[in-house]
C-alpha cells in the first residue's frame, strides 16, 4: 500500500544527491547486506516508512534533517536545507532575523 507522505520521494532525493545506491545506503547504516536493497526500495516506494530512529539513520547518513523526509512542499524543502548547511552561528542570526521580522524577541 502506497503512503501519502513526502517521505519515499525526499528519500529518494536525497540518496540521489549523494550518488549513493539504495544497497550502498542501506549498508552504511547498519542494514544485511542482503536485504539492504530491498528494505531501501521499499522506504523509496512507500510500502513501508520506516521508524523515527531508522529515519535518523538516514538524515544523518545523507546529511539531512529528519525534518526534511516530511516537507510536504518543494520550496519548504529547500529552506530546510539551506538552513542546515548553515554554521550554528548563521542559523541564529537567521532566526534573529525572523523574530525581528515578525516583531519577536
Amino acid at each position: 500500500m502506497a503512503s501519502h507522505t513526502p517521505f519515499p520521494i525526499r528519500l529518494k532525493q536525497a540518496r540521489k544527491a549523494k550518488a549513493l545506491t539504495q544497497k550502498e545506503l542501506g549498508m552504511r547504516i547498519g542494514l544485511d547486506i542482503n536485504t539492504a536493497s530491498s528494505r531501501m526500495n521499499h522506504y523509496e516506494t512507500g510500502r513501508h516508512l520506516p521508524d523515527y530512529d531508522m529515519a535518523k539513520k538516514l538524515a544523518e547518513e545523507l546529511d539531512v534533517p529528519v525534518a526534511y523526509f516530511y516537507c510536504d512542499s518543494d520550496e519548504m524543502a529547500k529552506l530546510l536545507m539551506s538552513f542546515h548547511k548553515l554554521s550554528t552561528e548563521q542559523q541564529q542570526k537567521v532566526l534573529e532575523f525572523i523574530n525581528a521580522q515578525k516583531g519577536i524577541d
